[in-house]
């Protein structure tokens, strides 16, 4: 196998860990460290650990790779293009899901709701939005709003400690999957616009008081 299918297998495998939340905030990749586990150069890791840098899914750091190190003007920039491109995206998702799409959602908020621990309510939140993402047939869309996971996931490790946050996620997850399931895309959209500024607003809360609401 080539260098370059090396390259596009691990970058593959990496980005579908970040985008299901597999990769936490403490976490640092490191390439000859990918590279013994997959058993390949250490060159091929790094250019694919290089391209989830320009693509906005890590950051490269003095210790290996890592989800981005937010500042609280960058985290507001991001929830800025959320509130730009989410809304119209969940439009489309509500038009054009499957129902098998439709019953991966159901499967991932029942996943989040059973949770136990905030590590499984996180996988089942990320499989949730990975389920209305798969249904956005607009590849740059989807890829557009994909680009910021990396920084989506970073605010959620912040956030999802506390109860109230998670609390708030559950019913706008519920709300989204009512919308969903009846093809009623302006629905989709005031409820993913709701759902963002929540989002938001927990952020802010939970970064004044860090240890306010905290349960894990």
């Amino acid at each position: 196998m080539s260098r370059n299918s090396h390259r596009i297998r691990i970058h593959e495998a990496i980005r579908a860990q970040l985008l299901r939340g597999e990769i936490g905030p403490e976490a640092r990749l490191i390439d000859h460290a990918i590279a013994a586990e997959m058993g390949v150069s250490r060159m091929p890791v790094r250019e694919a650990l290089m391209q989830l840098v320009s693509e906005g899914y890590l950051d490269s750091t003095s210790r290996g790779f890592a989800l981005p190190d937010l500042s609280p003007a960058r985290i507001a920039e991001v929830f800025i293009l959320r509130r730009l491109l989410e809304p119209h995206a969940v439009a489309c998702a509500a038009r054009d899901r499957s129902e098998a799409q439709l019953a991966d959602m159901r499967a991932a908020l029942a996943a989040a709701q059973a949770a136990g621990d905030v590590a499984g309510f996180h996988r089942g939140a990320e499989a949730f939005r990975n389920s209305w993402l798969e249904a956005v047939a607009n590849s740059e869309l989807r890829h557009a709003i994909q680009r910021y996971s990396g920084q989506v996931q970073s605010v959620r490790f912040a956030t999802l400690p506390d109860a109230t946050a998670r609390r708030t996620i559950l019913d706008g997850l519920a709300a989204l999957l009512s919308a969903f399931e009846a093809g009623d895309g302006p629905a989709a959209q005031d409820r993913m616009l709701r759902f963002i500024f929540d989002a938001e607003d927990s952020y802010a809360r939970v970064a004044q008081s860090p240890h306010e609401g905290a349960q894990k």
